[in-house]
């Protein structure tokens, strides 16, 4: 007797991950960066961060209530956007209006969710990375605030880049850059505790090395000549450019996104550089200390293009 052969469509190959694992594998990644972002600034982080994430969570839960659409705020991936975006905000320094310490990060999460990923089709059909669209929003919104940075005596200082970039002397060594005691935003002030995140979801799979790797490497390398043709081998200017500012959180967990990154190995090599590139020449050349959120953003807007040159074509489908 013959065996019964069950026809159906395809992938035949599928995989056991949810997007509730995955989100529950990124947030634990994320702890190492919290953590030290709440001891270096204190309860102001941990508020901006906490208004950030359940405030993402509501809007999501909002607007799918509001649209009678099916409510998946339980597969986590409202509360990574907020936690992100909380983790690239500047903690509230003690000047600023209360009022606008909570509106900031509640703002920057209703246009992350509503804006960004729901109007769109929601998870899996967002354009852009949520969270840096939102944080590119209240860049230009809100510049005097999102550009004041708290330091580890709660005082407004220059970050890393700030300083580079207006030719003054960094205060902070290298290692320090590299821990995270220095200005910056929640987040991205330990490039240390970033790189454990990033290292933990490597080893879960659930991103790959090329996309961090070549990413950073691209910054490395085009600072590196820079600091060459403008002055001679400098290895403490290239350790300020990769440990300082937002190169260590955005390579790991923004650039990643899966959405809006390439599907191909060929594709994420491409799009890695793009991202290496722009942020190079933004930092090096342009009016702002810092590129990698713009440089991320623009290189989303490239990946159906990319997409549609790496993709191998089916069998038998024509040129």
């Amino acid at each position: 007797m013959s065996e019964l052969t069950i026809v159906s469509s395809s992938p035949h190959v599928r995989s056991n991950d949810t997007t509730s694992h995955i989100m529950r594998d990124v947030i634990i990644a994320l702890l190492p960066a919290t953590l030290v972002g709440f001891y270096v600034f204190g309860l102001a982080a941990v508020f901006t961060v906490i208004i950030s994430t359940v405030s993402a969570v509501f809007f999501e839960y909002l607007y799918q209530k509001l649209m009678k659409e099916p409510v998946r705020v339980n597969d986590g991936s409202a509360a990574v956007t907020g936690l992100l975006l909380g983790l690239n905000l500047p903690a509230a320094l003690p000047n600023m209006p209360y009022l606008l310490a909570i509106v900031v990060p509640i703002i920057g999460s209703l246009f992350a969710i509503i804006v960004v990923k729901q109007l769109f089709g929601g998870i899996g059909n967002n354009f852009m990375n949520p969270a840096l669209a939102a944080r590119a929003f209240l860049i230009i919104s809100f510049a005097e605030h999102m550009t004041s940075w708290p330091s580890v005596d709660t005082l407004a200082s220059a970050t890393v880049l700030g300083s580079l970039k207006e030719g003054g002397v960094v205060d902070q060594s290298v290692f320090e850059a590299f821990i995270g005691t220095v200005s910056g935003s929640i987040g991205e002030v330990s490039a240390l505790a970033i790189l454990i995140g990033g290292l933990y979801l490597i080893a879960r799979k659930v991103i790959h090395y090329r996309i961090p790797v070549f990413y950073i490497a691209t910054v490395g390398v085009f600072v590196l000549l820079y600091s060459v043709f403008n002055g001679g081998f400098d290895l403490n200017y290239l350790g300020y450019h990769l440990f300082g500012g937002g190169l260590m959180l955005g390579a790991f967990f923004m650039a990643t996104d899966y959405t809006t990154s390439p599907m191909t190995a060929l594709g994420q090599i491409i799009f890695a550089v793009g991202c290496g590139i722009i942020t190079a020449l933004i930092r090096l050349f342009g009016a702002y200390p810092e590129g990698v959120s713009f440089a991320i953003i623009i290189m989303n807007l490239t990946v159906p293009l990319i997409d549609r040159y790496t993709i191998p074509r089916a069998f038998g489908e024509e040129k």
